[in-house]
């Protein structure tokens, strides 16, 4: 859902990147799964607001601003559970990383290790034998099967 950049002051807010459509989206969510090493733990929300185009949040237990540099970097996220549905043609990136990615010629062109956000429109990582950024768009994304495993793109080999 996010990415804690930065201490907010000095009593232990944090600043939010949000990784969901609006940054407004965190604020549904009392609790936090905020990563711990190897670990995630629950961070009750004690107060959060939008701030521009990130989200200033305090966090239970975070009471200065050496407790908020240490989440600094930190990733953000919510059981899936507490998600909302998708609609067709809709998809969480989480659902994304680690399809296979083939093109029309059946050529297999790696899997989608991440996405990028780049403002216009998300960008698959595709890593095989190179990496390859690729659209994800209409033009571009003719069939993704979660079920197979598998995103069928318009997308030549040598591109």
């Amino acid at each position: 859902m996010g990415r804690i950049s930065a201490p907010f002051g000095v009593r232990g807010w944090v600043k939010v990147q949000p990784n969901t459509a609006a940054a407004q989206n965190l604020l549904a969510y009392k609790t936090w799964w905020v990563e711990d090493g190897d670990e995630w733990r629950d961070r009750p929300v004690a107060q959060a607001k939008v701030h521009g185009r990130t989200v200033v949040a305090k966090l239970d237990g975070c009471e200065d601003r050496d407790a908020a540099i240490a989440l600094r970097g930190k990733l953000v996220a919510v059981p899936r559970a507490e998600l909302p549905g998708t609609q067709s043609g809709e998809y969480y990136w989480a659902d994304l990383i680690g399809l296979a990615v083939v093109n029309e010629s059946a050529q297999a062109l790696g899997r989608i290790s991440s996405i990028l956000q780049t403002g216009a429109n998300d960008v698959l990582v595709v890593t095989g034998e190179r990496e390859r950024l690729i659209p994800f768009i209409a033009a571009v994304i003719r069939d993704v099967d979660l079920g197979a495993g598998v995103v069928r793109v318009e997308w030549g080999a040598d591109y």
